[in-house]
């Protein structure tokens, strides 16, 4: 009879844990219902755009189209679950760093057409000028206390605005800082200054209250680099448990993803992938193929994913092209599908929310996935790759209790998780743990 009661005790106590998971999600319970991901591009983040007198119509400036709710709902239809808004708020604020309201009356109308659709959304403070990116060549004093108390104020202001939305809402405080970059001469110096600006972020987030208080908040990687990210420690403190998750982008390799001209140094690459090589061709890939993608992501896998600390790839794309004579259409297209589709499923394998960069530029060569302004698929091979490559494989982190079984576990050379999805040296004293992918009580 006794061992009953405490059944139902147990019992009584994850339903209660459960109704609390719902109300205050952690961040790897938000990641887990997050990808894909989709970029608005660069559209509310052009400025100053001299050409154009009303800040407001600056979010045409590099794409024709202003943002609608037909606009997101076909993103949606698409198959994608968040949006990732790239914003600037330093060009639409006074010489006192007052935000213009006119401007974040429109991002929220923009922020409000995702949530609308039940989709997820970064809101980050992205270029912006490069007003805090290009930064880091000046790390006096003076100029980082003033770059602090700057994205201190501006988020202030972003985040008393969006106080009272859910989860489904996430801030994001920079975009790429050029932090420790090749040509930095002094790394650990750029480091240190990166984390106090996460730092001021999560700070500014966090004292406005509400619903701020829980809000899963995304922080930068140095330059957004995966091999950064593993070399240094770059996760400010928070108050809040298991609400923040690191960002990185992915680029790789160059010559196939980015490059637009053979140079002296080397030739653009067509082709990528197993099977997708031309013979006698001088523009295969030579590096950067699946076992460097399957590495980098692993990366992020061991140092942050298995304990407890979602990663959001927060751009990744690869430039479709129209193949000279002489070149391989149909290969070409095979490599633009297999590099998606082999990206989408090491991250969604890892623990990584991968979120598609796309422009609206819709001509080749373009990263573009979707036509907006006719509201039709541009790029059916990056597409399918990136939804049947996040199809391909399970999110690895879970703490959905399914059923409950007596047994005993086998661990002798199994991970052990806790129910955030981090990984535990031994088996807790007593409690809920995962070993081999199941649920156990102790």
């Amino acid at each position: 009879m006794m061992h009953i009661i405490r059944l139902l005790f147990v019992l009584a106590t994850l339903q209660l844990s459960v109704r609390m998971s719902a109300q205050t999600p952690t961040a790897m319970e938000v990641a887990a219902n997050m990808y894909p991901g989709w970029n608005l591009g660069n559209t509310l983040e052009p400025g100053p755009c001299n050409w154009i007198s009303n800040p407001l119509d600056w979010e045409t400036a590099w794409q024709g189209s202003r943002t609608s709710q037909a606009i997101i709902d076909f993103v949606k239809a698409q198959g994608f679950r968040s949006v990732r808004i790239p914003c600037s708020w330093f060009v639409h604020s006074d010489q006192n760093y007052n935000i213009d309201t006119n401007w974040l009356d429109r991002v929220q109308e923009v922020v409000d057409y995702c949530i609308n659709d039940s989709l997820y959304v970064i809101l980050n403070d992205h270029y912006d000028n490069g007003w805090i990116e290009h930064s880091f060549a000046d790390r006096t004093e003076s100029s980082v206390k003033k770059n602090i108390f700057i994205l201190g104020l501006l988020w202030k202001q972003i985040a008393n605005r969006f106080r009272d939305y859910d989860h489904h809402l996430l801030f994001a405080g920079m975009n790429e800082p050029d932090a420790a970059s090749d040509n930095s001469n002094d790394k650990a110096g750029d480091i240190e200054t990166l984390i106090r600006y996460e730092q001021a972020f999560v700070n500014a987030v966090r004292q406005t209250g509400g619903n701020n208080a829980t809000r899963i908040l995304v922080v930068q990687s140095p330059s957004t680099s995966i091999d950064l990210a593993y070399n240094y420690d770059v996760m400010p403190e928070d108050a809040t448990p298991n609400a923040m998750m690191l960002e990185v982008h992915f680029y790789a390799p160059y010559n196939f993803t980015m490059m637009t001209k053979d140079e002296s140094w080397g030739n653009q690459a067509y082709y990528w992938g197993e099977g997708n090589h031309v013979s006698g061709s001088k523009h295969n890939v030579t590096w950067g193929e699946e076992a460097y993608m399957q590495s980098q992501l692993r990366q992020m896998k061991n140092k942050y994913t298995s304990k407890g600390i979602p990663v959001v790839m927060g751009e990744f794309g690869a430039l479709w092209r129209t193949m000279p004579e002489g070149e391989n259409q149909e290969k070409h297209d095979a490599s633009i599908y297999s590099w998606y589709f082999t990206l989408c499923k090491y991250a969604v394998h890892n623990g990584v929310v991968p979120f598609v960069w796309d422009t609206n530029a819709c001509q080749r060569p373009s990263m573009d996935i979707l036509n907006r302004k006719t509201l039709a698929v541009f790029n059916q091979h990056a597409l399918n790759g990136i939804l049947e490559g996040c199809a391909a494989v399970k999110w690895p982190y879970t703490t959905a209790i399914e059923e409950v079984s007596v047994g005993t576990a086998s661990h002798a050379s199994a991970n052990i998780y806790d129910l955030s999805g981090r990984i535990c040296s031994h088996i807790p004293a007593k409690g809920i743990y995962i070993i081999n992918g199941k649920k156990y009580f102790k």
